[in-house]
């Protein structure tokens, strides 16, 4: 079975790195690291994730806004990941705060991937496609 398509979307060129690094290791393959809403949109259309794992704040446009214009296109499984303090969209729930462990991350892929826990998107249950985020 090929691996899972992953998008990072990451303003902060080190952990982006680190994050693809992360996939890779749990088997993930990481189609970009995109730094910018632009740049995330883009690169979604062009790459097709199966995952995404966003950074809600970036330098140019928001992590929210770039998944709200990429699930235009379609579900897709988001965990938004955060050193800021909390001010998300209605899309999302939780969130995964920085600094988190490997473990964390690899819970919240799970959690996102089975639908565990995930709220309503676009009025429509999320049910594998959603976006469950976890607040530790």
């Amino acid at each position: 079975m090929a691996a899972l398509n992953v998008l990072v979307v990451e303003d902060d060129a080190m952990i982006g790195i680190l994050l693809a690094e992360m996939l890779e290791d749990m088997g993930y393959d990481v189609c970009a690291i995109a730094a910018t809403e632009d740049d995330a949109v883009a690169d979604a259309a062009r790459c097709k994730p199966g995952l995404m794992i966003v950074d809600e704040q970036l330098r140019e446009g928001s992590g929210s806004s770039a998944v709200e214009r990429i699930l235009l296109g379609g579900l897709v499984p988001c965990v938004f990941i955060s050193g800021a303090p909390l001010r998300f969209s209605r899309t999302a729930k939780k969130v995964l705060r920085k600094p988190f462990l490997e473990g964390d991350l690899l819970r919240a892929i799970r959690d996102v991937l089975t639908g565990a826990n995930a709220p309503l998107v676009r009025g429509i249950a999320a049910g594998g496609g959603g976006n469950v985020l976890v607040q530790h």
